[in-house]
């Protein structure tokens, strides 16, 4: 582990590590901002494609602050929070998405009317890097001296459109939204501000887009899990027909179930390696929103839903889903692997099988082979017995010409035993030694 160099401090201590300062400042990282009825608010959340070059969101950044003549942001930048006169800019970079929210003062009297993005150059806003997920625009006003009129609020700031809506921070405020996109591409929020805090109305806002975020990039599995179940379903029955010809008997059919098998378990590790992050970052993304919501410190607005129970009504069931689609996929797994090594354990009794029926048949034709020679050696011992008596007899046959006085009959008769048993011992010896020599190689 490296350590900086640095001189020690003014007590003796030791050199610190060199990431001491930005670990201790992580816990004071994207603040709130302390807001201030009356004002608009605009913020936009942008997906990262994957071919998407790192550095585009910071240059976008800087690109801004050059326009307006303000020093830009360091290159390691992940937050950015900026006073360019006409508005205030707080960008954020997260791990696959950026969120850019615009601030300006607001009239008080039409908050949606004069939305804060407009303050941007459109160019630079088109131009912005990453898929658009997130939009809304918020306002922050002073709450009236009687409760809201939940009725006259959705009619005159979201459509007539039902609307959800609670109390935060203990009735020091109010939040409404009908969570729909409006003809500009924008969702609504609105937030009256009853004895907050200028940075508790600030942390409230932020909360409020930060549920909005999260819902979103948590669904973003939910199409994925869709797509999965009929891929999912196949592949069960596909396994389920591999697993039923497992029962029956047929070795010539093992190469056929292992191809299925191996081109099974390769598209189900394929899907794995693709989904798994999502499915992973929706759950994140889902606990995210729960807190979120509990920090709100809700509480109920007569004849409105208040945020956890639309959000618990219409985000949880997709959750679940992806939830059970996630448990599903890593189940089919590893199902794929126990009948790999069923499989398996299969052939692997099929191959001794095999084998052993080798090391029978081997032993029988060295039985055979055993005979064989033996039969061959006897015969060998005959034929050596026959040919070199009939030379003795040839001699012997020529000295009783001669006058020697050798019987022929006679010699042959003694010769005949004499030269089997010489045979006998020479062709055993000449085969031990052969065994001997085969067994040291």
């Amino acid at each position: 582990m490296s350590v900086a160099t640095a001189a020690p401090g003014p007590y003796g201590l030791p050199p610190q590590h060199p990431m001491r300062i930005g670990l201790n400042d992580e816990v004071h990282a994207r603040p709130p901002e302390a807001l201030e009825p009356p004002l608009s608010l605009s913020q936009i959340a942008l997906l990262h494609p994957e071919d998407m070059p790192p550095a585009a969101p910071w240059e976008a950044m800087r690109d801004l602050a050059l326009r307006f003549g303000r020093p830009p942001p360091p290159p390691d930048a992940n937050h950015v929070s900026a006073d360019f006169g006409p508005f205030r800019l707080r960008w954020e970079r997260h791990t696959e998405f950026s969120r850019c929210m615009v601030i300006t003062p607001g009239t008080g009297v039409e908050p949606f009317a004069e939305p804060a993005i407009a303050a941007l150059p459109a160019d630079w806003v088109a131009a912005l890097p990453g898929q658009l997920v997130v939009a809304t625009h918020a306002a922050l006003l002073a709450a009236p001296p009687n409760e809201p009129d939940a009725g006259a609020i959705a009619a005159r700031h979201f459509a007539g459109n039902q609307i959800i809506g609670a109390s935060v921070l203990g009735a020091r405020g109010f939040a409404f939204t009908d969570m729909r996109i409006a003809a500009d591409g924008f969702g609504r929020l609105l937030v009256l501000d009853r004895g907050m805090t200028p940075w508790q109305a600030g942390r409230i806002v932020q909360r409020l887009l930060e549920i909005d975020t999260y819902r979103i990039m948590a669904l973003l599995a939910l199409p994925v899990a869709r797509e999965l179940v009929p891929i999912l379903a196949a592949d069960e029955r596909e396994l389920a027909g591999i697993i039923a010809a497992l029962l029956g008997p047929g070795e010539a059919d093992e190469p056929v179930l292992l191809s299925r098998l191996t081109r099974l378990a390769a598209g189900t590790e394929s899907r794995e390696a693709r989904h798994r992050y999502r499915f992973d970052a929706a759950a994140a993304y889902h606990e995210l929103v729960q807190r979120r919501i509990e920090e709100l410190r809700e509480g109920r607005i007569e004849g409105l839903q208040t945020f956890r129970e639309f959000t618990e009504r219409r985000l949880a069931p997709a959750m679940n889903t992806c939830r059970t689609v996630g448990r599903r996929q890593d189940q089919l797994a590893a199902r794929i692997a126990r009948a790999t090594g069923l499989l398996s354990t299969r052939v692997d009794l099929v191959r001794r099988r095999q084998n052993q029926a080798l090391l029978e048949s081997m032993n029988r034709r060295a039985q055979m082979q055993l005979r064989l020679q033996q039969t061959v050696e006897g015969l060998s011992v005959a034929a050596i017995t026959y040919y070199v008596v009939g030379l003795i007899a040839y001699i012997a046959r020529g000295a009783g010409a001669a006058g020697l006085g050798l019987r022929e009959e006679l010699v042959v008769a003694a010769a005949a035993p004499i030269v089997a048993v010489v045979a006998f011992l020479a062709i055993r010896r000449l085969r031990r030694e052969a065994t001997d020599e085969g067994g040291a190689a």
